[in-house]
């Protein structure tokens, strides 16, 4: 009868020892699956952006430049006069 009891017992430790493998395996290929699935997801769709803003005019720059304070006013003129009136310019 004892050899019944350790026989019986020995038999349900592998049998959970094998469901446990199986669990965990089972949770890892739900989390690599998950991982894929979200990078592929991220490299399908297309990159929300923004507006494309036009590359700004030589004015523009200046401009902001008088704006930050890099130049003087005069400069400003002078330089903006150089611009508007550049030798074989259609202006």
């Amino acid at each position: 009868m004892r050899g019944d009891w350790n026989d019986h017992w020995a038999g349900g430790w592998w049998w959970m020892s094998i469901m446990m493998v199986v669990f965990w395996v089972g949770v890892v290929w739900v989390i690599v699956t998950v991982v894929r699935h979200g990078n592929h997801a991220a490299h399908t769709h297309a990159p929300v952006q923004g507006p494309v803003s036009p590359k700004p005019t030589p004015q523009e720059v200046l401009a902001d430049r008088l704006a930050r304070g890099e130049i003087e006013p005069d400069d400003y003129r002078q330089r903006l006069d150089a611009l508007v009136h550049q030798p074989g310019s259609s202006q």
